[in-house]
């Protein structure tokens, strides 16, 4: 919902329900594909990953929904949900801000690239709070709106985890 900003419990409540549907996904992988699964998972925030998103503000100011997602995740890689997707670390965000700078978007004072899928479109999270995704492989290229918050971009994930035959 725009406007509203990402709860904590509410990540956390994600990423317990994502883990159950990727439990039960890599179970029946082998036998639905033919081949072993890739490493999916969803992990939980360290000390570590505390200090590399606060390394991460302390460069850049970022939305505040991506603090929370970071505060409980540090990373996700979903390498078998549909063509892969991946939520960034945040010492691999910051790494990518210094080398590439902020995701070029109109409208948005600063666009974070914080995800990516396994045909290199990258997701970015503005100022706004909205959700963006490049049209093409390209950190210059356009980017057209993917979800209008973070919590309905983790909810569209979570859909497509639940859903992967």
């Amino acid at each position: 919902m725009p406007g509203e900003r990402l709860d904590a419990e509410w990540v956390r409540s994600w990423r317990e329900q994502a883990d159950a549907a990727l439990t039960k996904l890599m179970q029946s992988f082998l036998p639905t594909h033919g081949f072993p699964p890739g490493h999916n998972a969803v992990t939980l925030a360290t000390d570590d990953s505390h200090q590399a998103t606060d390394a991460l503000v302390d460069l850049t100011p970022i939305p505040s929904d991506l603090t929370t997602l970071y505060w409980v995740i540090s990373e996700a890689s979903l390498s078998d949900v549909d063509n892969g997707y991946f939520i960034h670390s945040p010492a691999a965000v910051a790494e990518h801000l210094r080398e590439y700078g902020p995701a070029p978007i109109d409208g948005e004072s600063i666009a974070l690239v914080f995800a990516s899928d396994g045909g290199g479109h990258l997701f970015a999270i503005g100022d706004s709070g909205q959700v963006w995704k490049s049209t093409t492989a390209s950190w210059f290229d356009d980017f057209e709106v993917a979800a209008s918050s973070l919590q309905e971009f983790l909810e569209q994930l979570g859909r497509r985890i639940a859903n992967q035959p």
